[in-house]
């Protein structure tokens, strides 16, 4: 008897039905079993291809893999975001080049094509050409012509290339010897044309600047330039000189206080400071705002990533599968590396605020089991509701 009951409940077919009740229930039953059959129906065109599906669609053929691809799952290394990252200081910026580390006491001026030079000989005004009102200290001066050399009364032509200041006064002062007695002279630069550098990309006042007697250095160059742009990239600033090419760190510098990136500037060097295009980390999946977070100066956390796209959403959110999936090489190889945290307690946000973000990251929040069921379920519906409403329908119609 139990197994008879059990067995009219667990499959209600026709047979296992009272005959008093089968003219009651047979007429309402109808539909589902309609409805079910084109849904069965329905599913077996889907499973077995898109070709009966409304909408354009593209067949290929299987794909050939190249000769240098891998399969992923090899080059997938997985690590856990615990609390070993609280004793996991900040990385530093990399240290400058010994070629690089010039200290200001060592810097001297060296004059060169284009250099004007103001030269005074004291007690003799017919040797000194007075600059006038009507005429600037720079346009009085001696221009040093492009073979390198000046010309000055009784001394004639003079190569100053390559010398500093001082050694172009005793130059001049040891030639004015024949003429006058114990000569008083003094040589200052009027105006520095002959070396630069240059400052590029995003900084507000991008060009060239002049290389003086005052030693010129990264943050000389920056502040002269305008200093940098809301969109610089902090991290990546790049000194390319003698065709050789040295990252800076600016967060470094402002923020850290590391004057050891302070360097010293030379002729010819072209400093360039870098857009934040490429330094964004995307974050999608279960957030309230999928979108890119752009780095600043200060870098980024993955909980400052979270923070910018909204946060994640609680309803929807598996606060175990916070992911962050990060591109790299390990001897030569592509390599994909993947962080997970495990945010079911609140207590381990914590982590994600040491977790430093590096630029191209991707972070994903994964969906718990009862989202996607639910959103299962809400796609199946409206389906289930059509097959249901027709083939009642039809069963009324068959009836009338």
């Amino acid at each position: 008897m139990l197994e008879g009951h059990k067995k009219r409940w667990l499959w209600p077919t026709p047979e296992c039905w009272p005959e008093k009740h089968k003219d009651r229930l047979l007429p309402a039953i109808k539909p589902f079993h309609h409805a079910i059959a084109l849904l069965a129906m329905c599913t077996a065109l889907f499973l077995g291809g898109c070709a009966a599906i409304p909408g354009s669609h593209l067949k290929v053929d299987k794909p050939e893999k190249s000769a240098d691809s891998v399969e992923l799952p090899d080059i997938v290394r997985v690590h856990a975001i615990d609390t070993g990252l609280l004793s996991v200081k900040p990385a530093a910026a990399p240290p400058v080049p010994q070629e690089l580390l010039q200290v200001s006491d060592e810097y001297d001026y060296l004059v060169g094509a284009g250099d004007v030079l103001n030269i005074t000989v004291w007690g003799h005004p017919e040797l000194t050409i007075p600059a006038g009102s009507m005429r600037s200290a720079t346009e009085a001066g001696n221009w040093v012509h492009a073979d390198g050399t000046i010309f000055y009364p009784y001394v004639g032509k003079l190569e100053v290339t390559g010398m500093n200041v001082a050694m172009v006064r005793d130059e001049i002062t040891k030639k004015l010897r024949r003429y006058i007695e114990d000569p008083q002279v003094d040589v200052t630069v009027a105006a520095f044309r002959s070396q630069r550098v240059y400052v590029t990309g995003a900084v507000n006042q991008p060009g060239p600047l002049p290389i003086s007697n005052v030693p010129l250095r990264l943050l000389d160059a920056i502040s002269a330039s305008g200093d940098v742009s809301p969109e610089a990239d902090w991290q990546r600033a790049k000194l390319t000189r003698d065709g050789k090419e040295y990252p800076l760190s600016l967060a470094s510098l402002y923020v850290d206080g590391n004057t050891e990136q302070n360097i010293l500037l030379k002729h010819g060097d072209v400093l360039h400071v870098p857009n934040n295009n490429d330094s964004k980390v995307f974050v999608l999946g279960e957030v309230r705002k999928p979108s890119k977070v752009m780095m600043d100066r200060n870098g980024l956390t993955l909980a400052g990533a979270l923070a910018d796209a909204g946060s994640i959403n609680e309803l929807s959110a598996n606060a175990r599968g916070i992911f962050v999936l990060r591109a790299g090489e390990e001897n030569g190889e592509p390599r994909v590396d993947v962080f997970q945290l495990n945010a079911r307690n609140a207590t381990a946000l914590v982590l994600a605020d040491h977790f430093i973000m590096q630029p191209r990251d991707i972070v994903y929040v994964t969906a718990a089991p009862i989202a996607r069921w639910n959103r299962l379920i809400s796609n199946l519906l409206p389906t289930i509701n059509a097959l249901y409403l027709g083939a009642r329908t039809d069963a009324e119609i068959k009836d009338m």
